[in-house]
């Protein structure tokens, strides 16, 4: 579609108190640079596997994708994240909302929602438009380990309360988030890191 060259989404994390961000993405961005950003906007640190559930638009079945599972190890297949374009899964709108799974321990699950295509502006992308709430640290043990943090941070009586202000580095605020403040950061650069090897994209 000449002219809109970028594309939005409301990236929700679920079953914890309201933490979301808007972002946008090119419209040639893979599922792999589409992780990359919504681990940068979020403020997640990458350090666990993730993957996106989501419906093929030509057979209408279910599809993950994300990192490919090369030990077998896993009873369904994953599909390889920098191989498939997102544009390409939310054309004839039938992927306005989908899921996006991340650290299979911890699962935290975020709802994302695709809200249109837009004209592309004189700026860089991926761009994050605005959010609430500051994200979990990681490996806190998922919904009730984050409740567990958010109670033990809060009351100093907490028998728990030195140790996970030490835990987080001194200090935690959920309620705080800045979307000016969100550094988005190259995808094949995060590949490298990852998996400390070179590919081809």
């Amino acid at each position: 579609m000449a002219g809109k060259q970028i594309l939005q989404f409301k990236i929700t994390l679920l079953n914890v108190p309201t933490i979301w961000r808007r972002i946008q993405i090119a419209d040639s961005s893979t599922f792999w640079d589409f992780h990359v950003a919504i681990q940068d906007a979020m403020g997640w640190t990458d350090s666990h596997l993730h993957e996106f559930s989501i419906i093929n638009p030509l057979t209408l079945k279910k599809e993950f994708i994300g990192i490919p599972d090369d030990e077998g190890l896993s009873d369904y297949i994953t599909l390889t994240g920098w191989e498939f374009k997102v544009r390409d899964y939310i054309k004839l709108n039938r992927n306005q909302e989908f899921t996006y799974l991340y650290d299979f321990g911890d699962s935290w699950e975020h709802w994302i929602e695709f809200e249109g295509e837009h004209e592309k502006q004189q700026t860089k992308y991926p761009k994050c438009l605005e959010g609430e709430r500051a994200c979990p640290p990681e490996d806190v043990g998922g919904t009730p380990g984050y409740e567990n943090f958010l109670d033990a941070i809060k009351d100093p009586q907490h028998q728990y309360h030195d140790q996970f202000i030490m835990w987080v580095g001194g200090t935690f605020d959920p309620e705080k988030f800045d979307f000016k403040k969100v550094k988005f950061h190259n995808p094949k650069t995060r590949w490298k890191r990852v998996f400390e090897d070179d590919i081809e994209f």
